[in-house]
């Protein structure tokens, strides 16, 4: 390489000024131009000093129009902004992704499309069909966006192509200028900043920016500031204090950056000096919540005159996922979670957390992004109108009184009668579950103290306490089941088909047998799954408990109705009349010397069974008189004495085993038809029917006793058309006649044992031969 020497004159000239020289003792060159050595693309000067070369290369640079081009290209893509920023429009459309709860729509968008390409290729008229399934679409997206859960409304908010704050920013400005460092050498690109003007009207602005793919989230942090870009934040708000500039925040952030960086650099101090500062600035600060808002990583840009937030963001002190793992050691509640934390934007605006919804387009906001820009910067204009109208003061007057009216506590007031309307019912068995425990408790205490005391000490549980603490339980048990619904995420597939099945039910015709296998997979997916939910431990501890009261339940009515039984029977046996007839029965008998009941005279025999079905009778007037029907009568001594001889043989009693297990087999098969299911079904729903309005239930009577006439008849036709009825019959004649065989043979045998004269009332005795009944 040549070297090239030239004295200062020479290289400067005349028109060179001071400025424009290099100025240095140490390389030999003095008054070097910097714009005379910008005019070569490489200059190298040299000077020799002690045998030492010095050399310097010098590059031409590329000019930029900065900030403004002179004549911008209107038609340029993304429009004359894009020159200013680096945030440019996509090269390619984002891919469309639909969430768990839109597939249906997804399905009628599929009909759609193929019915219009069928009308394509067959050059058929589809008109008709298309209008119909576009109503149809219409009216199914208006239905599911307008009646969204909480968690719902998270993932639409989490939505990948939900627009960005930069989206935001450059559909509603005029200008914007982006600015950038927080002047300790960081630049956070979570966090952009700059200033913009609409309609003529310069504010500063302020946002958390997310990616729109995922190179950008990387880029972005995934919307997750560090202490730098707070820092960043925090710089533009006073530059915007002293200008006197309208600051409007842009929250969209799952949190502040957590890691371990984060925190060494001063997370929390970052994000507390914001805090602070929000509260002293003197221009208005308006806040807009367009996704999510997660924690003091939102609030650090939040503390504003007013808080906004578009009908689908959320605004959170912890997201559901991380509620749900706290509280119920799995992510899988987060349902439930959503739903207690009130992080929607209705719920917000109701605790007086946020000051206005921004509408969005059924959808959501990725449906149509510039309408729902254009709502926020109608709701910009109309709320900087109105603080445009207070000063300084009153600015920060009106962010505390904001601030200081949350979770205003009123004591001593009564409920007013609206709102204890609107009161939920789950919030009323929750803040008593304490209660409900004790009285658990205690009810335990007394079941285990009436089962140690004895006889003659019984101690009686109420059936009115044992009834009232079943029904706790079992609104207990229901919540828990709706509880564990949600965490498994079945709570709207549970709705859905409990529609279709009060549809179905109302219309009064036989459930369709698709609907009742989706019932039977939904049930038993439900009954598999039910251990994973987080309260499957306290659903199971309930239901347990339940079943203790309920036998206990049965122990008690059992022992009252025992204790009730033999009070009527000894009084019925007492009566005079009764107890006359079966003295002068016992008397003629011990007076004939007889010693069997063979060997009375046929008179006498006929006087003692007539005494006999009296006393039978009174007994079945003391039942009935308690509402209970005579199911049977323990035989006599005779009597088991001939069924102990009237068993049939081995091979017979082998034949009447296989025929049973048939029989079972072929009900059972019958039974799993879908035509009987269904009526086994609609049976149950009219019973639960029936129960539930016992007093008018004649109409659900006679529905029930028909549906189980038509299925006692379905089984009996297809046991006829077996051939096991055939098979019935002659097995039923070999038992007689081997039973008429056996009783010949032991007619002899028999003997009868009456000592009863040794009784000194005869009451006893009387009433123990007589009859022993067993109840249903």
């Amino acid at each position: 390489m040549a070297s090239v020497s030239h004295s200062s004159i020479a290289l400067g000239g005349a028109s060179a000024s001071a400025s424009d020289y290099l100025r240095s003792s140490t390389n030999g060159v003095t008054g070097v131009s910097l714009r005379t050595l910008g005019r070569r693309t490489m200059v190298t000067a040299t000077t020799r000093r002690s045998n030492l070369y010095v050399t310097a290369r010098l590059k031409k640079g590329k000019k930029f129009d900065h900030p403004w081009p002179a004549n911008p290209d209107p038609n340029v893509k993304g429009g004359v902004l894009s020159y200013l920023s680096t945030f440019k429009p996509l090269g390619n459309a984002q891919k469309p992704v639909t969430l768990d709860f839109e597939r249906p729509l997804v399905e009628l968008e599929k009909k759609i499309v193929d019915v219009r390409k069928m009308a394509g290729e067959t050059g058929l008229d589809f008109t008709e069909q298309i209008i119909t399934l576009e109503t149809k679409y219409r009216q199914a997206l208006k239905d599911l966006y307008t009646h969204l859960t909480p968690i719902q409304r998270v993932n639409i908010a989490r939505h990948p192509n939900r627009p960005t704050f930069l989206d935001h920013i450059h559909n509603i400005t005029d200008k914007f200028m982006e600015l950038h460092g927080d002047r300790a050498g960081y630049d956070d690109p979570a966090i952009v900043t700059g200033i913009g003007t609409i309609d003529g009207k310069r504010y500063m602005f302020i946002g958390h920016q997310k990616g729109r793919n995922t190179k950008e989230n990387i880029m972005r942090n995934f919307g997750m500031p560090t202490p730098h870009g707070y820092r960043k934040a925090l710089r533009m708000m006073y530059y915007a204090d002293h200008h006197g500039f309208p600051i409007v925040t842009f929250i969209d952030t799952p949190g502040a950056y957590a890691d371990l960086k984060s925190e060494e650099q001063g997370q929390g101090e970052a994000i507390a000096n914001n805090l602070r500062t929000m509260f002293g600035l003197k221009v208005p600060i308006l806040s807009i919540v367009i996704g999510e808002g997660g924690s003091g990583g939102a609030l650090a840009i939040g503390c504003a005159n007013k808080m906004l937030m578009l009908e689908n963001a959320v605004f959170y002190v912890a997201s559901p996922e991380a509620c749900a793992a706290i509280l119920w050691q799995t992510s899988k509640a987060a349902p439930e979670a959503a739903e207690k934390l009130r992080i929607t934007s209705k719920e917000l605006v109701k605790l007086n957390v946020a000051d206005g919804i921004i509408p969005e387009p059924l959808g959501g906001a990725h449906a149509d992004p510039s309408w729902t820009s254009q709502q926020i910067k109608i709701a910009i204009n109309e709320n900087m109108s109105e603080f445009g109208k207070m000063s300084g003061e009153e600015l920060l007057k009106h962010r505390m009184a904001k601030y200081r009216k949350i979770g205003v506590f009123i004591e001593g007031v009564p409920v007013e009668p609206e709102k204890k309307v609107n009161m939920k019912r789950r919030d009323a068995v929750a803040s008593t579950s304490l209660k409900l425990e004790g009285e658990v408790e205690k009810l335990r205490e007394q079941i285990l103290k009436a089962k140690e005391t004895s006889s003659e000490e019984e101690v009686e549980l109420s059936s009115e306490v044992l009834n009232e603490m079943i029904e706790k339980l079992k609104s207990e048990i229901d919540e828990e089941y709706t509880k564990a619904a949600k965490a498994m995420g079945l709570e709207e597939r549970l709705t859905a088909t409990r529609e279709e099945f009060s549809k179905a039910n109302a219309e009064e015709h036989l459930m369709h047998p698709v609907l009742i296998e989706k019932i039977e997979k939904l049930k038993e997916e439900f009954n598999t799954r039910l251990s994973e939910a987080p309260n499957y431990e306290n659903l199971k501890a309930k239901l347990e408990t339940l079943k203790d009261f309920s036998r206990a339940k049965a122990a008690s009515d059992a022992a009252s109705v025992k204790k009730e039984l033999n009070k009527r029977f000894q009084e019925a046996v007492s009566r005079p009349e009764v107890r006359e007839k079966v003295e002068a029965v016992k008397a003629e008998v011990a007076s004939s010397g007889a010693s069997s009941f063979e060997e009375l005279s046929d008179e006498l025999k006929e006087k003692v069974m007539m005494t006999k079905r009296e006393v039978e009778a009174e007994m079945v007037v003391v039942l009935k008189s308690i509402g209970l029907e005579l199911e049977a009568v323990k035989p006599n001594l005779k009597d088991v004495i001939a069924e102990e001889s009237l068993v049939p043989n081995e091979n017979i009693q082998e034949k009447l085993e296989k025929l049973n297990q048939e029989i079972t087999e072929k009900i059972e098969e019958v039974v799993r038809t879908p035509e009987i299911k269904s009526m086994v079904e609609l049976l149950r729903v009219e019973t639960a029917k029936a129960s539930q309005t016992p007093d008018d239930n004649t109409q659900g009577s006679q529905k029930i006793e028909a549906l189980e006439l038509q299925i006692k008849q379905k089984i009996a036709d297809a046991l006829s058309m077996s051939g096991l009825q055939e098979k019935q019959e002659e097995l039923e004649k070999e038992l007689a006649a081997a039973r008429e065989l056996a009783a010949e043979e032991s007619d002899e045998s028999l003997k009868e044992d009456d000592d009863d004269d040794e009784d000194e009332d005869g009451s006893g005795s009387g009433r123990s031969e007589i009859i022993n009944p067993s109840f249903a």
